[in-house]
């Protein structure tokens, strides 16, 4: 008996150990709960809203002062997927209406922002609150009022100026802007180029800087070539006005002679191609020329003013019924007179 009472107490305790543990674990409330640090947190209370894109998710939990910061405490949906990197803005519809806390970042599809996270002040912002616009409102009106930048009227006379100049210029000014809008449309769609040309200039830059002394020598060859011609600027002026009056007189005579120089050419043309097509003739000429020169001078003899010789003379004197010599015989010297060889 004292067994079964003991196993049926061990039993009841396992069975309430068993339903707090399930309990507990699905329990929850389905809530994660964020806290994010603001530099202020103006017109946030416990219960305003917490939303995603204009839809409400959580709400705050509480908002306590922490020194210089303001520990805001809210709770959202865990089926809405926050990105870990998410911004937290405090935002303001309207001036009268209350404010809300919005999350800017989702997650889509990838990792999410965990149960008890912290977003630390860079990650949060708050709108500018109406006496500040109101102070720097007034800051701008003082700075340029009459005790400021139109004290001597120097304002004034800028705003009369201005209106002088567009006066009759709207259609211009118009086409002005909406050219430049143009103009930035351009340079938006072409930034790669524009980014890679300016990367080539500041190649360039470093490049040029790397090789100071050298642009300095060039500099320096250049100043001199430019006080040469200025020194000597008068006959340079002379030369340009000849040249221009022999590029006119060149121009009048081919005017003049375009017939007779078309005909030379012509000729020329023809001349050239004769030559073209016995070039392997005028190259031996070319090549023997040389020697039948050298051949000449060798055969002259300057004491006598002849050109000694054999064959030639021989078969002269044979068909001149000559006595012919013999082989070992001298040549016969010819004398060279006004005429010619002999």
């Amino acid at each position: 008996m004292r067994i079964t009472r003991r196993l049926g107490v061990l039993a009841a305790v396992l069975v309430v150990l068993t339903a707090a543990v399930l309990w507990w674990v699905f329990s929850g409330d389905g809530q994660k709960r964020i806290t994010a640090y603001f530099s202020r947190a103006v017109g946030v209370y416990a219960g305003s809203d917490v939303q995603v894109l204009g839809v409400k998710v959580g709400v705050v939990e509480s908002v306590t002062p922490r020194g210089r910061t303001v520990e805001v405490v809210f709770n959202f949906d865990e089926s809405v997927g926050i990105a870990p990197d998410t911004r937290a803005v405090v935002i303001a519809p309207s001036v009268v209406s209350d404010r809300y806390v919005q999350l800017t970042t989702l997650s889509r599809g990838g990792r999410q922002i965990a149960d008890g996270a912290v977003i630390p002040v860079r990650r949060t912002a708050t709108p500018v609150e109406l006496d500040e616009l109101y102070a720097s409102l007034d800051e701008l009106l003082s700075a340029i009022g009459p005790n400021g930048a139109n004290k001597d009227g120097a304002l004034s006379e800028l705003l009369e100026t201005g209106a002088a100049n567009l006066d009759g210029n709207g259609k211009a000014f118009n086409e002005t802007v909406r050219n430049f809008a143009d103009a930035a449309r351009t340079l938006s769609g072409s930034q790669d180029d524009l980014f890679g040309t300016i990367t080539e200039l500041q190649k360039f830059t470093t490049m040029i800087a790397g090789n100071d002394s050298q642009v300095l020598q060039v500099n320096n060859k250049l100043a001199q070539v430019w006080q040469i011609l200025a020194a000597d600027r008068e006959q340079l002026s002379t030369a340009l006005s000849t040249l221009g009056l022999a590029l006119g007189d060149i121009q009048k005579f081919i005017r003049d002679n375009r017939a007779a120089i078309k005909s030379n050419v012509d000729k020329l043309a023809a001349t050239t191609q004769l030559i073209v097509d016995n070039r392997a003739s005028v190259a031996e000429a070319l090549d023997v020329a040389p020697l039948a020169v050298t051949n000449v001078i060798n055969a002259f003899d300057p004491e006598t003013g002849t050109l000694q010789g054999r064959s030639v003379l021989l078969e002269y004197l044979a068909t001149a019924g000559q006595p012919m010599t013999g082989p070992d015989d001298p040549p016969l010297p010819i004398p060279l007179t006004s005429g010619g060889s002999r």
